[in-house]
Formats: structure tokens, C-alpha cells, sequence
């Protein structure tokens, strides 16, 4: 029997573990590459058809306060976008009221924009028949001292009104980023950023629940002031834009119908990329 001395016995042994090893770890990365082949769950489809008609319901900044212009509010913006992607343009009907609050129930109702929210359906919304529904309130509730219990109430009955008559998406956005807190008097001072976003994750409670996409534009803003009118309260031409551009996000990875006009497209595309100057720079003596 030939002798192993102790030391040549370890280097065999070392040798021997790490070829195991490496084994072991060509099985775990060839697993992993099966378990990332195996299809995913497959997502959620929210709307498979191309928007016909998109109506804002909400307060002063969905009806355009303070973009410089029409066209800059973030409810035209987002019209805009979306008839980028689409064969038939959608039709926009923006009912935006400035200091509107969700319902006659609110504490500031008497000091607010009427009709409220609730009041609103049958003239503002069903009288439409939107596919396409975005509600945004939050902001003037807040401010004006509306409990998020009676917040989350009200919320839940335009829901359940809305879808009494007509099927729309429904899109719920949370409060916008402001700073002005203690700006506008005893009837709308009762809001702070902290409340702000109570109301923000009551809203997205509030979508779960009630089957509806949410937009969290608290993160949007992400606390930038300069997105902000120097009034303090509405977005200005740049934070309009970031609204729009966030609520187009969310529906573009939600719902496939957006994406119907690009899939035709594909298919016809002619080459039109040119390089060839890019990659000739290499070539020249």
C-alpha cells in the first residue's frame, strides 16, 4: 500500500471539497437558470382596449390651476400622451372644480368650490360615460379638516355611484405635493405634510380595495418645492407635467391597450437607423 503523507492526505482532501463544491454550485446556478425559465405569474391586464373617452373629476389643480396655459394642465398632458400611442385620439372632458372637497359631509363644504364630488356624479361623470375616470381629491379634504374615516366613506360611495351606471377604469390619485400649510386661513389650515400622507395611504387603500389603480404622487413630487406655484398650493408647468407623466406610467404597465397601436406598428417598421458614421470613426487613418 503506497504512503500518503499527511500533507499530500490534506491536498487531496482540500481537492476533492472544492470540486464538490464547485459541483454543487454549476447544480445551484443550472437550478436557478430553470427556476428563471419557468413563465411568471402572469400579470394583471387592466384594460385591453384603446381609451374612448377620460374625464378628470377632481379640484383646482385637475382643472388646470396654476399651468401657464390650457394645454399645460396635467389632465391635457396626459390626453395628449396617451393619443400618441393610440390610432383613435381620446376625448377628453376635464370637470375639474377649484376648492372642490368630496362631499356636502365635509367640515369646509360651506367654504369650498360646489358642488362637491358626490353631487357630481349623475351631471359630471355618467352623462359622459367615460371609459377612462380619474378621481383626484384629497388635498382640499385634509386641508379643510375632513377625518380619514369620512374621507375613506365618501371615496368609497362615488366608487359604488359611478359603477351603478357605467363600468369605467378608475384611476384614484393621492394628494399633491404643496407647502403652504398655514397659508389660507382657519378653514383650510388644517393640513400638514404628515396628514398629507395619511390621506395618501388611505387613498391607496382605498384603490385596493375598491379595484382601482392608484398613483402616489407624494412620491412623484418626492418633496421638490420647485414643482410647485409660487402660491404655494398648485402645481406649476413642470409639476403638471410630472403628473401627467406619472399617471400615464401606471397606465401604460397596466393596461395592454395602450400598447395595441405600437404592436401593429412593429410589424411594418422600415430600418431607419443610420450608424454608419458612428462606426466608421475607428476606420479613418
Amino acid at each position: 500500500m503506497e504512503h500518503v503523507s499527511r500533507r499530500e492526505a490534506m491536498t487531496q482532501s482540500l481537492a476533492s471539497g472544492a470540486l464538490a463544491a464547485g459541483l454543487t454550485a454549476t447544480a445551484q446556478a443550472q437550478a436557478d437558470e430553470l427556476e428563471h425559465q419557468k413563465p411568471q405569474s402572469k400579470k394583471r391586464d387592466w384594460w385591453d382596449k384603446e381609451f374612448r373617452k377620460l374625464v378628470t373629476l377632481g379640484e383646482s389643480t385637475t382643472a388646470g390651476g396654476w399651468a401657464s396655459y390650457r394645454e399645460r394642465c396635467w389632465a391635457h398632458q396626459l390626453a395628449r400622451t396617451i393619443n400618441e400611442f393610440q390610432r383613435i385620439p381620446v376625448q377628453l372632458v376635464n370637470v375639474g372644480i377649484g376648492a372642490n372637497v368630496i362631499s356636502t359631509k365635509s367640515p369646509c363644504y360651506e367654504h369650498s368650490g360646489k358642488p362637491a364630488a358626490l353631487e357630481r356624479i349623475e351631471p359630471h361623470v355618467w352623462s359622459h360615460e367615460p371609459d377612462l375616470l380619474i378621481v383626484s381629491y384629497g388635498l382640499n379634504d385634509a386641508r379643510g379638516g375632513t377625518s380619514e374615516s369620512l374621507f375613506a366613506q365618501e371615496m368609497h360611495r362615488i366608487i359604488d355611484q359611478v359603477r351603478a351606471k357605467i363600468q369605467p377604469l378608475i384611476v384614484l390619485l393621492g394628494p399633491y405635493f404643496m407647502t403652504g400649510f398655514n397659508r389660507f386661513g382657519p378653514h383650510w389650515n388644517n393640513a400638514s405634510l404628515d396628514v398629507f400622507h395619511q390621506f395618501n395611504r388611505t387613498t391607496a387603500t382605498i384603490a385596493d380595495e375598491k379595484d382601482c389603480l392608484f398613483v402616489d404622487l407624494l412620491a412623484t413630487y418626492d418633496n421638490a418645492f420647485w414643482l410647485v406655484h409660487h402660491d404655494s398650493v398648485h402645481a406649476n408647468d413642470l409639476g403638471h407635467r410630472m403628473v401627467a407623466n406619472q399617471i400615464f406610467s401606471v397606465l401604460a404597465s397596466n393596461c395592454s391597450g395602450l400598447a395595441r397601436e405600437t404592436q401593429e406598428l412593429e410589424q411594418h417598421i422600415p430600418p431607419w437607423r443610420d450608424e454608419s458614421v458612428l462606426r466608421d470613426i475607428g476606420n479613418k487613418e
